[in-house]
């Protein structure tokens, strides 16, 4: 009985088996995490390809603030015509709600003449057309509400210049987050939020009317 015990114990039979077992674990999460997190990554790839091509075609196209049309061009004082619009002297913010549709508010310490926004021209922003591609073109995750343009007096420009005004456009994504497929089901990893990107260009492009 003594010798049988000893020759159990001795035996390493299926030892290659057991460590299999406790590695394989360890090694499939590693692998699906790899995967995972290389996913992520190529999202954050994308979202900066997006907000390079929402600013692009921001900065081509006409603004999404309708009210920007009447910016520069009839300054409070007449005696400013012809000078430069100092910076900040308006400040459209355009957003889009849950449904998609958009909106324009106005930012601290800048006035606006008009709050009205173009649905037309924040879809081209967000979806491009036939020749020209859009932000989801590119992020196809990405929803409109997680679009923010912005149109900020830069200080270029002048009162009643006849091509409107010069602003800074800013197109950021926000709230927009990473999602995760292995490591949601294998750890229960919830998605991460993406960190706010953003681009921005000169609209000196701008157009008066939309394409």
């Amino acid at each position: 009985m003594v010798k049988l015990r000893f020759r159990f114990w001795a035996s390493d039979s299926g030892a290659t088996m057991v460590e299999m077992a406790i590695a394989m674990p360890l090694l499939l999460t590693l692998l699906l995490g790899f995967v995972d997190f290389g996913y992520a990554f190529y999202q954050w790839n994308a979202a900066n390809k997006a907000v390079q091509a929402g600013a692009r075609l921001a900065q081509i196209s006409s603004p999404v603030a309708s009210g920007l049309s009447k910016e520069a061009k009839t300054p409070s004082d007449s005696l400013d015509v012809g000078k430069a619009v100092p910076a900040n002297t308006y400040n459209y913010i355009c957003t889009a709600d849950a449904s998609g549709a958009a909106s324009c508010t106005c930012g601290a310490g800048a006035t606006c003449q008009d709050l009205a926004a173009s649905q037309a021209a924040f879809d081209f922003i967000f979806s491009g057309n036939s020749s020209q591609a859009g932000m989801h073109t590119f992020l196809p995750l990405l929803t409109k509400s997680e679009v923010q343009i912005q149109y900020q007096a830069s200080g270029l420009g002048y009162w009643t210049r006849p091509n409107g005004p010069v602003p800074t456009i800013t197109v950021s994504i926000v709230n927009h987050s990473f999602q995760f497929f292995f490591l949601s089901g294998l750890l229960g990893f919830n998605n991460i939020t993406m960190p706010s990107m953003l681009s921005t260009v000169t609209g000196e492009d701008m157009k008066s009317t939309f394409p």
